[in-house]
């Protein structure tokens, strides 16, 4: 079983612990404050641990020319990709206002930090964990750094080869043992057929002692409650108050009623997991009474007579006698009294049985 870690205070993740549910709403809050607020006690309304943001400073993420670069996409929030992403980025101010907001609903709150910049912020603002966003799994001297810092990280996995993520193992591993890897496709909307949740299989396989999760940005919910079947102990996934907002991110998100359902499938499936042990249950119980069969006299037996297995057959029988996988131990057997054909072979008739006990 993988190791757990806290990863918030009080919130532990891995092993037989409940999957974490984080509600990404990233930059869908518009570049409005009071949205995010909204977003948050949406998400916290829904059921999700944690509501997570981006955070980037814009000038340590972005060279000049990417943030000079004309912006003509139907999502633009400015003439420039800079003008775009300085609309949707809060200040150190609204973070704090942000957290504090969450603190006081009673949700988990924290944030991509989206270049070396961001993480030392969200150091400074107490976020319960790092996550990694997908575009700096391979950024080899972040990883480094924000491992360094000695918080928990969520590390996402898309765009990333298995070679990848196996030297980003080696460089966590020693630094901070805290961590976890998240299955991820980085296109939005996801399909299906790039999915590939084995990859989470592979990853429990290649990384035994870390939690595996899934981030998705797929549509729908029914792919992030099978990640949970499979295992997955954290699961991410994009949230909007409303799918035909401005912006790419929205069409792969979750609107609240989908997050609701998420979140109830998840605490379904991780009941249904259940025990690995396969065993008659009490649930069980009526039915068995009802329609599980027992082994039946085929012909009339004489007292004395010694059971052979034509003699035998198998049959919902009244009263409940030996049940039908022990027609094989009956054959041989001696019977003490004289039995109908079509009756239950009960324990009284048979000589010196002793009832086994079922492992």
């Amino acid at each position: 079983m993988p190791r757990e870690l806290e990863l918030c205070p009080g919130r532990r993740v891995g092993g037989d612990q409940p999957c974490f549910i984080i509600a990404e709403i990233g930059q869908n809050h518009q570049g409005d404050l009071d949205i995010a607020k909204r977003m948050i006690r949406m998400a916290k309304e829904c059921g999700a641990d944690c509501a997570k943001f981006q955070k980037s400073e814009l000038e340590h993420k972005f060279n000049k020319k990417a943030l000079e670069r004309p912006y003509t996409s139907k999502h633009s929030w400015g003439k420039t990709y800079g003008e775009h992403k300085r609309h949707l980025e809060f200040s150190h101010d609204q973070y704090r206002e942000l957290k504090k907001y969450a603190e006081e609903i009673g949700i988990f709150f924290t944030a991509s930090g989206m270049d070396e910049m961001a993480v030392e912020f969200l150091h400074e603002l107490d976020v319960p964990f790092f996550k990694v966003g997908s575009g700096d799994t391979n950024n080899f001297p972040y990883l480094e750094k924000t491992a360094k810092k000695g918080r928990p990280m969520v590390i996402s996995s898309g765009m990333q080869s298995m070679n990848t993520m196996h030297q980003v193992y080696q460089i966590v591993k020693p630094i901070n043992p805290n961590f976890c890897f998240l299955q991820c496709t980085s296109a939005y909307p996801l399909q299906p057929e790039d999915v590939n949740l084995r990859v989470i299989s592979a990853y429990q396989s290649a990384f035994p002692d870390i939690p595996i999760g899934y981030s998705g940005h797929e549509t729908g919910i029914a792919i992030s409650v099978a990640a949970v079947a499979m295992g997955a102990k954290v699961v991410e996934r994009h949230v909007t108050l409303d799918k035909t907002w401005k912006g790419s991110d929205h069409q792969a998100s979750l609107e609240p009623n989908e997050l609701v359902e998420l979140v109830k499938a998840i605490r379904t499936v991780e009941k249904a997991m259940g025990s690995p042990i396969k065993q008659l249950l009490p649930c069980e119980m009526a039915c068995n009474e009802k329609l599980g069969k027992s082994v039946v006299a085929k012909v009339a037996i004489p007292e004395g007579a010694i059971l052979t297995l034509d003699m035998l057959t198998v049959k919902v029988g009244e009263p409940k006698g030996f049940p039908p996988e022990s027609i094989f131990d009956l054959v041989g057997q001696k019977v003490k009294k004289n039995i109908e054909e079509d009756e239950t072979i009960t324990e009284q008739v048979v000589e010196n049985h002793v009832k086994k006990v079922k492992c």
